[in-house]
């Protein structure tokens, strides 16, 4: 496990007119709030790395299962170079909360898409410093590739 992410269980509640599905509580709230965004992940389809030098990231799959893999960026933190996956959404209905510098990448993982929020900490600003890093450059040691064991 990566220092200071974490996995928060979020409720369902089922019945027979739909399903409520809890989401981002006042009470619960793991930083300042800037804006809400949505995302549609095409099936297979890597989106990512990214690195936030400030923005810090509330991930919630609402449709489907993606599969999320981060990687501690950090120069100070005891983590630094971990990678950690998880799964999440449908299977494993969760918020993950992700701290500023460490790297996420996305993957879908259900056809055609799956959908996700992002409750994040500050409102969309181009000059909020970020860096792209190619999924598959080998600059972060990880294999997008299905593994089938």
């Amino acid at each position: 496990m990566i220092e200071d992410v974490k996995i928060v269980p979020l409720r369902r509640i089922a019945d027979e007119r739909g399903t409520i599905m809890h989401g981002v509580r006042r009470d619960t709230q793991l930083n300042e709030f800037g804006e809400v965004y949505f995302k549609k992940l095409y099936f297979g389809v890597v989106n990512g790395w990214h690195v936030h030098e400030q923005l810090i990231l509330n991930y919630i799959c609402l449709f489907g299962m993606i599969k999320l893999v981060l990687c501690d960026m950090r120069p100070s933190s005891p983590t630094k170079g971990e990678i950690q996956e998880i799964f999440f959404g449908d299977d494993n209905y969760c918020l993950v909360h992700i701290p500023a510098g460490i790297a996420n990448g996305t993957k879908g993982m259900t056809d055609p898409f799956a959908l996700m929020t992002n409750v994040a900490s500050h409102a969309h600003d181009p000059a909020l410093k970020y860096v792209r890093i190619d999924p598959h450059s080998g600059e972060i040691p990880y294999d997008w590739a299905r593994r089938d064991f």
